[in-house]
């Protein structure tokens, strides 16, 4: 396993497919940076030379941002869109879809569990009426 930028590689897997796994680089990112290093993008990570390596970590740092300072630069502005009290800061505050989707049928895996309100669910009312006649 090889370490880059502190998060470890496949040796088995080629270059440009290994390098998404870190946080912030996609496909085509993986690309570019293969192309701004001269490094074939179907190289396996243990063929790879220490030289390699760094030209790739010198690439990343100076071009993009990933890991930490990502999610740093994600969590400050969803912070600030709180503070100013935008609509998609209050939506992010209530829990709800912030980008225009429908929440009257979907949007269960951001709003959670279905919750009846003013009505019964039907093991509710099955245990009333098991109350109801043993009374």
């Amino acid at each position: 396993m090889t370490r880059l930028l502190g998060i470890r590689l496949n040796d088995n897997q080629p270059v440009d497919y290994a390098l998404t796994f870190i946080y912030g680089i996609g496909w085509s990112r993986s690309r570019q940076i293969l192309a701004l290093t001269k490094i074939k993008p179907k190289k396996k990570v243990s063929e790879l030379s220490e030289e390699d390596l760094r030209k790739i970590s010198v690439v990343i740092g100076k071009e993009f941002l990933t890991e930490g300072n990502l999610r740093e630069r994600l969590s400050e502005n969803i912070k600030r869109l709180k503070d100013i009290g935008c609509y998609r800061g209050i939506r992010r505050i209530r829990g709800l879809p912030v980008r225009g989707q429908r929440t009257r049928s979907n949007a269960r895996s951001k709003r959670g569990r279905r919750r009846t309100v003013g009505a019964l669910t039907k093991e509710a009312w099955a245990k009333l009426e098991k109350q109801t006649k043993s009374s």
